[in-house]
């Protein structure tokens, strides 16, 4: 687990705490930025502010690589028929990078199930936060989180 001297001090603790249970869950500690898109870590714990900014600037460069690219395949006759061999790589590099298709972040900490869709999406985006939720509720995600959770008792840490 990295080390992390930067960060507001709850969030230290926290790590603390999470670090103090290993053998009871595999907590992976802090992970830089330009981690984040590798597939280290399954689930990433932000302060709100912070999660928008970096799952913001995570939309963005999606959206400007695939405009890059655009332009790149559209520059010339040579790039065009390039493109004619390639378009299938690359409409599935377009779909891989399509933010709309991880539309919905989950809220924990209550009692029910809550998921929040991006603010401009569009209606396939909000399919996707909706069919996290419905997944959510199909395999009981917060009466099995519960039961996790009870067993690591995270109440003993206090």
């Amino acid at each position: 687990m990295k080390k992390n001297k930067k960060g507001l001090d709850y969030i230290k603790e926290a790590s603390l705490i999470l670090s103090s249970m290993k053998d009871k869950i595999n907590y992976t500690g802090f992970i830089e930025g330009d981690k984040i898109a590798h597939g280290y870590s399954d689930v990433i714990i932000a302060d709100g502010f912070t999660g928008n900014v970096a799952l913001k600037t995570a939309e963005g460069t999606a959206t400007l690589v695939t405009t890059y690219l655009k332009k790149a395949m559209t520059s010339s006759l040579s790039s065009k028929i390039g493109y004619l061999f390639s378009r299938k790589a690359i409409k599935n590099f377009r779909q891989q990078m399509d933010p709309r298709k991880y539309n919905g972040a989950v809220f924990l900490g209550l009692n029910a199930i809550a998921v929040k869709s991006h603010g401009v999406t569009d209606a396939y985006g909000f399919a996707n936060a909706i069919s996290v939720a419905a997944d959510m509720v199909e395999y009981k995600f917060i009466t099995d989180l519960k039961e996790k959770l009870s067993k690591v008792n995270m109440l003993s840490l206090k």
